[in-house]
């Protein structure tokens, strides 16, 4: 059997998962990541995607995650999400509410560095929402 690690990924109102993993692909900012045991360490930016966790050689589960860090080293992986949710919980509707929050928080800021950061989760936002779209449809 591969070799596992620790990891977890927590949202502001709950930890999703707790417990060993073989892979954990994380959608960084500068692009999709997977992340194995003895991996070198980093810090990196999430954007809207899934996380996958493959937590036996026949078994994953998959988790929304829009924003947040993700810390890695050797033995342990944590994901702190701005936003996350099992994957079952996340369709079309949540997403496009999703999409009117960031719009109306990019509406509403005179800061040009959160107007940056909300213009990029919008972008992000939506892409993500075609590709589940696609995903969902196929």
């Amino acid at each position: 059997m591969a070799q596992t690690f620790k990891f977890e990924l927590v949202s502001p109102e709950r930890i999703l998962f707790s417990g060993d993993a073989i892979s954990v692909i994380v959608p960084s900012v500068e692009g999709e990541m997977t992340i194995l045991a003895g991996h070198a360490p980093l810090v990196a930016t999430l954007k809207a995607g899934i996380v996958f966790v493959q937590t036996t050689d026949n078994n994953g589960k998959e988790f929304f995650v829009n924003g947040g860090l993700a810390e890695v080293n050797a033995s342990t992986t944590t994901i702190l999400a701005e936003q996350g949710r099992f994957i079952e919980d996340v369709n079309a509707s949540v997403l496009e509410q999703e999409i009117v929050t960031a719009e109306t928080r990019l509406a509403a800021t005179q800061d040009e560095a959160e107007k940056k950061r909300l213009h990029d989760v919008l972008v992000q936002l939506r892409e993500f929402k075609h590709v589940f779209e696609q995903r969902r449809a196929a």
